[in-house]
């Protein structure tokens, strides 16, 4: 058996491995590679308090860059929405939230100069907190940091261009 057979064969059984116990996290590499050949389909939490503002987290990766963003994830095999967007809650927040069960906005975006993760299918789902938020991971005033979370009133200028279409819903 050559090199790359020995090397396909070992991706398929990762694969099938992940297939079998979903829970498992997906190897980076696999999950890289699903996202050239197939659209990864996503949930993002507009999450909005009585005053109308909209809660808004800080990331900077090597695939948006740096900038605010909805919170949101990519829904794992075999995860309902509903799944996802409990556990994005859970992780990005370390909050429990309650969701409108069907998505305001479906969202497409191609970037046809990335290689990886260029294709997304968004759902856009109205929330709320139904928790208090850890006021450690509060932004203060100075560079945002990864995973710190402000409340905004209008869209940032710098929110991650993926989600400049929600801005209608941000004020």
């Amino acid at each position: 058996m050559s090199d790359a057979s020995t090397g396909l064969a070992e991706l398929i059984r990762r694969v099938e491995g992940y297939i079998e116990t979903p829970t498992q996290t997906l190897p980076e590499e696999v999950f890289l590679f699903i996202s050239r050949i197939s659209p990864l389909v996503n949930v993002d939490l507009l999450i909005q308090d009585d005053r109308g503002r909209t809660l808004l987290t800080w990331r900077s990766d090597r695939f948006f860059g740096p900038g605010w963003h909805v919170p949101g994830g990519i829904i794992r095999h075999k995860e309902t929405a509903a799944d996802r967007i409990r556990a994005v809650a859970k992780l990005e927040l370390a909050a429990s939230i309650t969701f409108e069960p069907a998505p305001i906005l479906v969202h497409e975006s191609i970037r046809p100069d990335q290689r990886d993760r260029a294709h997304a299918i968004s759902l856009l789902y109205r929330c709320r907190l139904a928790s208090d938020l850890n006021e450690l991971s509060q932004f203060t005033p100075g560079a945002p940091l990864p995973d710190q979370w402000q409340w905004h009133e209008r869209c940032p200028e710098n929110l991650i261009p993926e989600q400049r279409a929600y801005c209608p819903f941000i004020g």
